[in-house]
């Protein structure tokens, strides 16, 4: 494996990125960087969590002139969730001091603040679609200095409805200018895009089977026919115990019923889609990223350009209509090294979709029955034994001793103990998740109708003459 500096990324960005963490490449980058480097136009076929985003920033960073005050490099994403994490990773890149001025430009924020850091002189811009076009018409975003343009998660582009937009931002830009497009599939609309722009390209693609990382386990559990997704969801999730989940279903009406769902059943959880502005929507990220929030129900707008680190579960309530989104979906956790789940639920109808999910990356899912309360108990009180064993080790043990003290003068020493555990085990059932998850499993299926095999169906009213 080729080390960054043998890629020709400069020494002194090679031990900036030795501190960030970055040891080696990964393949994505190193069949795209040298050719970037070398001023060669780029197809980057790739999914999610293959390291593309330090694949084309790495090389722009380098070749873009600091002396130079013009705006060289544009970097275009489908939304703004994306365009804040490559702004992150680009400025993490990004050599101090002497680097290149960066901005982020993108809708459900002020533009008259992003018109106020374009007019100090910024020489690389990582935006949307919109909101390019939008500064472009007021005459703040000027492309004819334009020398390097990157398209991140083109066929995203498509789905969201931008390809005209993004042709018509392509139109205003030089036609001598660097190009690469990054997508994770290739529809036509996509393949007509990179014959009409991009100047004999070198293709460089990482198959899906490096993608779905082996740290991540696919399961499924089976929804009973007598329960909906929502109430299954309940008693997997009291399973799991997940210390930080995404929790993906389909429509914005699904992720606030089932938001309200757990927030009664007494979860940390909120809702996460299309509805909530940018700012509601950057403060969820910041609380879920603090753990002030443990668990996000979201739509398929967290499926591209969300990473938090340390997720340990992404739930698939409802499995995306197009494939290639579940490998974004459940490419949100097992990053950075870390192992992580991917739980699916599925009804009898869907059975079928796991081949095609097994097929697609690669991996078995193995497939579960519904948790029985006799497992969750056990469960139950595993916790509560090791909850035992932290009070044991903690300070506030020695508080409670003068009251042991005067109950075992009266009583046998372990029935006290085995006293004070009932009530904390009982106060521990009466947790409302707990509660919620029992009314749920208490439910039975509806008998099957029984009928006598001489007996003809009973006819309701008189048949017409």
């Amino acid at each position: 494996m080729p080390t960054f500096l043998d890629l020709g990324i400069s020494a002194e960005r090679v031990a900036l990125l030795q501190h960030l963490g970055f040891v080696s490449p990964t393949p994505i980058q190193a069949q795209a960087i040298p050719h970037l480097l070398m001023g060669r136009d780029v197809l980057g076929l790739a999914q999610t969590g293959t390291g593309k985003t330090a694949a084309f920033s790495l090389p722009m960073l380098e070749l873009i002139d600091t002396k130079n005050p013009h705006l060289q490099g544009m970097i275009l994403t489908p939304t703004r969730e994306l365009a804040l994490q490559v702004m992150q990773a680009v400025k993490s890149f990004n050599l101090k001091p002497g680097g290149a001025r960066i901005a982020c430009v993108y809708g459900g924020q002020s533009i008259d603040r992003q018109i106020k850091q374009l007019e100090q002189g910024v020489q690389v811009v990582v935006g949307t679609p919109g909101r390019v076009i939008d500064l472009m018409e007021r005459g703040v975003l000027d492309l004819q200095h334009l020398r390097y343009f990157v398209l991140d998660e083109a066929d995203e582009m498509l789905n969201m409805g931008f390809i005209e937009d993004v042709e018509r931002i392509l139109s205003a830009t030089p036609p001598a200018k660097q190009s690469a497009f990054f997508s994770a599939t290739m529809p036509l609309a996509v393949q007509k895009l990179v014959q009409r722009y991009l100047q004999n390209p070198v293709t460089v693609q990482i198959k899906s089977d490096t993608v779905t990382k082996k740290q991540i386990e696919q399961q499924a559990y089976f929804v009973p026919s007598h329960l909906s997704k929502e109430e299954a969801l309940l008693p997997i999730l009291e399973l799991e115990a997940p210390e930080s989940a995404i929790i993906f279903v389909r429509t914005k009406e699904a992720a606030s019923r089932l938001n309200t769902l757990l927030q009664e059943a007494g979860h940390s959880v909120d809702e996460y889609h299309g509805n909530l502005s940018q700012a509601q929507r950057e403060m969820l990220i910041r609380r879920f990223r603090t753990q002030q929030v443990r668990w996000i129900v979201a739509t398929d707008i967290a499926a591209r350009g969300l990473d938090i680190d340390g997720l340990t579960h992404v739930f698939n309530v409802d499995l995306p209509d197009d494939p290639d989104r579940y490998i974004h979906r459940i490419g949100r956790t097992g990053r950075a090294g870390r192992t992580g789940k991917a739980i699916s639920l599925i009804t009898a109808k869907e059975k079928y979709r796991l081949k095609q999910l097994e097929k697609l990356t690669g991996q078995p899912i193995k497939i579960y029955e519904m948790p029985t309360l006799q497992q969750l108990q056990a469960c139950w009180i595993a916790r509560f034994t090791t909850q035992i064993h932290n009070a044991l080790a903690g300070e506030r043990l020695a508080s409670f001793l003068p009251l042991v003290s005067q109950l075992t003068e009266i009583y046998d020493p372990q029935a006290v103990a085995a006293a004070a555990l009932q009530l904390a085990y009982s106060q521990m059932q009466s947790d409302r998740a707990e509660k919620a998850v029992m009314e749920i499993l208490a439910k039975q299926p509806p008998k099957p109708l029984r009928r006598h095999h001489n007996s003809a169906p009973r006819i309701v009213g008189s048949p017409k003459r």
